[in-house]
């Protein structure tokens, strides 16, 4: 039964830790883009994600709450961050040109 209980327990810090990771990333994130994306509004999803991260505080996994507030996180991780993400421009998204850009390319000045 110790083996279960330590499962359990693990299964718990790692809802936490997701729960609290998506909660920091939406805070993190612009508000205008949530609107841009056609997605619900930020302090939506920051309700949503602060109840998830309550829940996973106080309830253990086994409890049907957690499970909800898995079920949100897991959506706002799969489907409303990269659409944000896409937007707002991520440290792994699509390469953005600079200032110097020109329509084929950088523009080196003649170098």
């Amino acid at each position: 039964m110790q083996g279960f209980a330590g499962v359990m327990w693990l299964l718990n810090v790692a809802l936490i830790v997701f729960s609290g990771f998506a909660l920091f990333d939406a805070a993190i994130r612009r508000e205008d883009a949530y609107r841009a994306v056609g997605k619900q509004t930020k302090p939506f999803w920051l309700i949503i994600l602060a109840l998830a991260f309550v829940v996973s505080l106080v309830f253990p996994i086994l409890s049907f709450l957690p499970i909800i507030g898995l079920i949100a996180v897991i959506v706002y991780i799969v489907d409303v961050r990269p659409a944000i993400r896409s937007i707002s421009g991520g440290r792994r998204g699509p390469r953005r040109g600079s200032s110097s850009d020109g329509p084929y390319g950088p523009y080196n000045g003649g170098r």
